[in-house]
């Protein structure tokens, strides 16, 4: 496809500041639940176990993450994917950067392009750059680069067309970072929800995660009832993920549309109902890989979705 070089022209800044962005061209993605035709995924080559978080820190002390077992999860997860012929994308591999498995991190796609966040943790700053050089390589904008705070991309969660719940736990994303993004979609007329959660649970989509349209995986168990309620006036239907399957990133699946996604292995409860309503459902292994600090949803970011694919 010919990209309409006025509007998909790669760039570093590409927000309009008084709202009215142009949506990309050839770069679609309205939601988080549409046909899944690209997305950006980051190599487990350089992959290191730190103490990222309580639940890292924990395997880290009691049974360390097997890298090559890690590593043999993620080629699993790479096949699914392309199973369901969904293009991937790869981050170049850097010996520094350890963590750069999880894509959705770095950086955040938007139907106006991507925008680059700034990482909490030192080790993870570099992340951000090489986020930039996967973009230019690609031809996908910059809409704009956080400045204000901390921003990570697991705390974007795209409910549904026009509509954000931004995480903020303040270790990971801190509220000036979550204010400054919540403010640039509300020019672009987006309604945004900012969620304050414990910083125990790091990022929002280790309880909320959308499935398809007005279908939505929630930790009941862990999620504020405020936040329930409102998906829920929204329209959206909950399936509730158990308590100690989020805690293994149960909830952290990712929606391919079309009524198909890929989830975790251990993540039972949830699996056994998206199968009993028709779901095509491919369940990989990611227990290990995991260990280091996410899941499915963490270790994939979306670039292009297409109702019509």
């Amino acid at each position: 496809m010919a990209l309409d070089k006025s509007t998909d022209a790669f760039s570093l800044q590409r927000r309009n500041p008084n709202g009215g962005t142009a949506p990309l061209t050839h770069w679609t993605l309205p939601n988080e639940t549409d046909p899944l035709t690209d997305v950006l995924l980051g190599s487990p080559a350089h992959l290191f176990h730190r103490a990222t978080s309580s639940l890292s820190r924990k395997h880290l002390r009691e049974a360390p993450c097997n890298i090559q077992v890690a590593q043999a999860q993620h080629a699993e997860l790479v096949d699914a994917y392309r199973h369901f012929n969904v293009n991937v994308h790869m981050l170049d591999a850097e010996p520094e950067l350890t963590m750069q498995v999880y894509s959705r991190d770095s950086s955040v796609m938007t139907p106006y392009g991507a925008f680059i966040t700034a990482m909490s943790q030192w080790w993870r700053r570099g992340e951000n750059y090489a986020a930039i050089r996967a973009y230019e390589k690609l031809g996908i904008p910059i809409y704009d680069m956080v400045t204000a705070g901390t921003f990570e991309g697991g705390d974007f969660n795209v409910i549904e067309e026009g509509c954000v719940l931004i995480g903020c736990g303040e270790a990971r994303t801190n509220e000036a970072g979550a204010k400054q993004v919540a403010g640039w979609f509300e020019t672009e007329g987006w309604e945004v929800r900012i969620a304050y959660i414990d910083e125990f649970y790091v990022h929002i989509d280790l309880m909320v995660v959308p499935i398809a349209e007005k279908l939505t995986a929630v930790c009941l168990a862990c999620t504020e009832p405020a936040i329930v309620d409102w998906l829920k006036a929204k329209g959206h239907e909950i399936i509730d993920v158990p308590f100690a399957d989020t805690m293994a990133l149960g909830c952290n699946l990712m929606s391919l549309g079309n009524d198909k996604i890929i989830a975790p292995r251990s993540s039972e409860t949830l699996i056994d109902k998206l199968r009993a309503r028709g779901f095509e459902v491919a369940a990989v292994e990611t227990a290990e890989i995991s260990k280091t600090g996410g899941g499915i949803h963490c270790m994939a970011q979306a670039l292009k979705r297409d109702a019509n694919a």
